[in-house]
């Protein structure tokens, strides 16, 4: 019996008119698969029209202006998203009563966002609990309309919320999944329901402790709740639908002559999203790779483009290249590189655990670590908001070291940003880093640091911010071919 799991970002559910498209895409699915479930994040911007409301970065909004003691933009708010849905709804539902029965549980859930708010506005502060309530009340709002629509398309489809058997930790605002306990409660929730020929339409991003309290997986999350459910429900494939034809191979925008990516290896794409690809999450590719399932990146407005297809391992056999030794250049921006630096640094154990142990104190991810060789200093990139107080925590950390001149100096290079190329032919073939580095170079550009992983997937380059566009644009010309 074969299975497909699908997932809808939030412009390919952004409108009307998209929501039937994504009903299409489904429907044409249930003919080719004997199980499809579908996975949709929150109503994202509309691609055709003027509305670029997205649901999920309003209701933060409100939230938080909330807690500064605003009391209108939440409720201006709620009416905005009222509006959006509701013409959704109304032109997606041809059946009256399912249309007014739908939209009564999006106003039950709007009401209930209203209500959180007010009491945000009384207590002065969002926890990050109160966030995942509020934040995930988009995708429970959207799956509700894009069951309707496929039950509109003679589609039997329902509802379902993800809090019922996602099961995590309370770690709110990116909440771990608990394997077993997840694996256990989604066969008992959806199996049913597909055995019965009804598509299971489930929130993205959302998952619920053991004890019923919502959380969230993290921005951009939906993606990794269609991996964990294809990888519960040991799924053939898993689709990913944005709107774009799959991954590219640099950011368009920076790059207009970026093109789609045929094949990926999961190490190739993992090392993508980390470093800056917004096309998925960075934990998607995490759960499939165990049991191998491969995962298509496609486009919801060109559903017939081949888009990408995302592997365990390279579809080429030893000493062949496939496309080129670099399949695509990635750029992070707005970050900070901070350079704890000293003679007594030499030879003197556990300076780098105390180092990552006090940036860890500060609850700040590490984007990428370098060390010279002589040890006399680390350096290491992280968000640039996160830059004040990491420094703080250092100075605090190495108090006696700065004293006794141990350590010269703990400072950053702000606004700088992380160029990095990826691909799984720099593993075994010589002399990449120096294209990398000569395509950078020819432009007058300083290069301030440098990594690769151990995985040698990846050739990663810090940069001055200003310079980031043109270093990406001439990695792209040089290096892919």
């Amino acid at each position: 019996m074969s299975l497909v799991v699908i997932k809808f970002g939030g412009t390919s559910v952004g409108d009307a008119q998209s929501i039937r498209q994504a009903a299409r895409i489904v429907q044409e699915a249930t003919s080719q698969w004997n199980h499809v479930v579908v996975v949709s994040s929150a109503m994202g911007r509309s691609p055709r029209s003027h509305d670029n409301l997205k649901v999920t970065d309003a209701l933060l909004t409100a939230a938080r202006t909330a807690a500064e003691g605003d009391s209108d933009t939440f409720h201006r708010i709620r009416r905005e998203l009222t509006d959006k849905h509701q013409a959704a709804i109304d032109a997606v539902i041809s059946n009256v009563d399912e249309r007014h029965r739908i939209l009564d549980e999006v106003e039950q859930l709007l009401s209930g966002f209203e209500i959180l708010c007010a009491s945000v506005r009384v207590l002065g502060e969002v926890t990050p609990r109160a966030l995942d309530a509020i934040s995930g009340l988009g995708e429970r709002m959207a799956v509700r309309i894009l069951a309707g629509a496929l039950c509109t398309q003679g589609v039997p489809a329902e509802p379902v919320d993800a809090t019922e058997f996602i099961v995590t930790n309370d770690h709110y605002q990116s909440a771990i999944p608990l394997v077993d306990a997840t694996r256990d409660k989604t066969r008992s929730r959806l199996l049913p329901l597909m055995e019965n020929g009804i598509v299971p339409v489930v929130t993205g991003f959302i998952a619920a402790t053991a004890a019923g309290v919502p959380t969230t997986l993290g921005r951009g999350g939906s993606d990794y709740s269609a991996s964990i459910i294809g990888d519960v429900l040991e799924a053939d494939e898993v689709h990913n639908y944005t709107d774009v034809d799959g991954v590219l191979t640099a950011d368009p925008r920076i790059v207009p002559e970026a093109r789609t990516i045929s094949t990926l290896t999961g190490q190739e794409m993992s090392e993508l999203a980390f470093f800056g690809a917004q096309v998925l999450h960075p934990m998607t590719i995490a759960p499939l790779l165990e049991k191998r399932i491969p995962l298509r990146v496609k486009n919801t407005f060109n559903p017939n483009h081949a888009g990408t297809l995302i592997v365990h391992e390279s579809p080429y056999k030893d000493g062949e290249r496939g496309s080129g030794i670099i399949k695509a250049v990635t750029v992070i921006e707005h970050i900070s590189m901070v350079t704890v630096a000293g003679k007594g640094l030499k030879g003197v154990p556990g300076i780098a655990g105390r180092t990552f142990m006090a940036v860890a104190r500060t609850n700040t991810s590490v984007l990428m670590i370098s060390q010279a060789s002589a040890e006399q200093s680390i350096c290491f990139v992280i968000p640039q908001s996160s830059s004040t107080k990491v420094v703080l925590e250092l100075k605090h950390e190495f108090t006696r070291e700065v004293t006794t001149g141990e350590i010269d100096r703990i400072n950053t290079v702000d606004d700088a940003a992380i160029v990095t190329a990826v691909g799984m032919g720099i593993a075994d073939t010589p002399g990449v880093s120096g294209k990398v580095c000569s395509a950078i170079g020819k432009l007058g550009i300083n290069i301030n640091a440098i990594a690769q992983g151990s995985s040698e997937c990846g050739i990663s380059l810090v940069i001055n911010g200003s310079d980031s566009k043109e270093a990406v644009r001439a990695v792209h010309a040089l290096i892919i071919t």
